[in-house]
């Protein structure tokens, strides 16, 4: 079931749960209403076995409409909400990729993976290009890349890049662009997409060159190393060394 529906449906099962329980007296009042379909929403959520990240959504849903409702804001309102926050997070209903912004501390690990020399960087869903700028600042020898889909992720990402000569956001899907001249590709993206991510990059990615992924493994392939980044959501990059034999067996699975 996509993730969209399950949403839906935890939402009707915990409305539904709610008005029941309100029907024989066992909550009374409207924020018990709305705190208790928020909980059962959460739980049916859980019970779907939804991304862990829907269950705060869940929680927050109803009892942020009804309490936005209660300032009387006019119609408009509600329809630039929903308009910035289809901008910003677009087609992650699809994708499954919510937005997730790196921080400085994973950016300084990350410089210590880059090789010497002119090397070339690519961030795969780069939201605002939170991991290229301190990066494109620190290795003016290096060329960076940032990929994003989302409309005001990207234009956030450029107007804050300024005028970085060694730094390209572009808008698009990043399985589409070509990652085969890349010596490190950035990914911090959701367990969903990595099984694809790691198949194009054993395809795409010359040998030599290093996958790193922020806090999700690829399904059934252990990191060549693991890197423990010190803040304070504990982040661990994952680092896969792209060689002849994973380009082989990617080959092998082509024809």
């Amino acid at each position: 079931m996509p993730p969209a529906l399950k949403a839906l449906l935890a939402q009707i099962i915990g409305l539904a749960g709610a008005l029941a329980l309100a029907r024989v007296g066992a909550v009374t009042g409207l924020w018990a209403l709305v705190a208790t379909q928020a909980l059962l929403a959460c739980a049916a959520s859980a019970a779907l076995r939804s991304a862990r990240w829907w269950l705060p959504i869940h929680l927050a849903f109803l009892p942020a409409v009804v309490g936005v409702l209660g300032l009387g804001l006019r119609p408009e309102w509600f329809l630039a909400a929903f308009l910035m926050l289809a901008l910003v997070y677009w087609s992650s209903y699809r994708t499954q990729v919510p937005l997730y912004l790196s921080n400085r501390q994973t950016a300084a690990a990350v410089a210590g993976l880059i090789p010497p020399g002119a090397a070339k960087v690519l961030d795969i869903g780069a939201g605002t290009g939170s991991l290229l700028r301190p990066l494109a600042s620190s290795r003016p020898d290096c060329a960076f890349t940032g990929i994003e889909l989302a409309p005001a992720a990207w234009l956030i990402g450029r107007l804050l890049a300024g005028k970085q000569a060694n730094l390209a956001l572009l808008r698009g899907d990043f399985f589409a662009h070509d990652w085969s001249g890349y010596d490190l590709v950035y990914a911090f993206l959701s367990p969903v997409p990595m099984p694809r991510v790691w198949e194009k990059a054993c395809k795409g990615m010359r040998s030599g060159s290093l996958l790193v992924s922020n806090s999700f493994q690829v399904p059934g392939r252990e990191p060549d190393e693991v890197i423990e980044v010190a803040d304070r959501r504990n982040t661990r990059l994952f680092v896969y060394r792209i060689g002849p034999a994973q380009r082989h067996r990617s080959g092998e699975m082509t024809h």
